[in-house]
């Protein structure tokens, strides 16, 4: 029996990580793609917050923000982060770690037509990670953008996605008796191929 069979089979981790989202999009009760997202601040202390992945593809893991935000310009000032998805439902987690770049392009413009009016809109409203004075502050804010910008707003120039292209994934399934399965895939860049290791839980 091959070391990486069932759950874990497959030469491609992008491929696996898709087949397990996809997994527990049946399973989880809300937002299977909840991510933890790391990041460190000027001074190196870590910053971590959940926020939504919104795609896998041939080379990255997606998510989309606003670039004023601290996780931005956290991101900015290093070019790195990484990211956690933790499945209860499964007993799975899948850890990555690289390089990330913006996307201010086609993909992050069809993204943002794609989400809800109410969802763009107050994209626009939100000075994201600023001090706020109130909710109500915030709801006239909404109210000034919807009166100006309308039903069809294009997308604003301070809101986009992030690419995270991994140099580390890590996939883990509970085991009995904390005798968990972990299978690290490393390679040095983002052009180079993987290796695949086995991890002591």
């Amino acid at each position: 029996m091959r070391e990486r069979d069932g759950k874990f089979a497959g030469d491609d981790p992008f491929e696996i990580a898709r087949a397990w989202l996809a997994e527990a999009g049946a399973t989880e009760v809300n937002d299977p793609n909840a991510m933890a997202l790391a990041t460190v601040d000027a001074s190196g202390l870590p910053n971590v917050r959940m926020v939504l992945l919104k795609d896998i593809t041939d080379d990255a893991f997606w998510f989309y923000t606003n670039f004023g935000s601290a996780k931005s310009r956290e991101i900015d000032a290093t070019g790195k982060a990484a990211i956690v998805l933790h499945w209860k439902s499964l007993r799975r987690q899948i850890r990555v770690r690289g390089e990330v770049t913006r996307e201010e392009g086609p993909e992050a413009d069809a993204y943002y037509a794609s989400r809800s009016l109410k969802s763009r809109l107050g994209a626009w409203a939100s000075r994201q990670s600023e001090p706020l004075s109130s909710r109500a502050h915030l709801m006239a804010e909404v109210a000034k953008v919807t009166a100006a910008k309308g039903t069809n707003p294009e997308r604003p120039p301070f809101w986009g996605g992030f690419k995270i292209a991994p140099v580390e994934i890590e996939f883990w399934a509970d085991g009995a008796f904390r005798l968990h399965d972990r299978f690290v895939w490393r390679r040095e860049s983002a052009s180079d191929s993987w290796n695949v290791q086995r991890l002591n839980p």
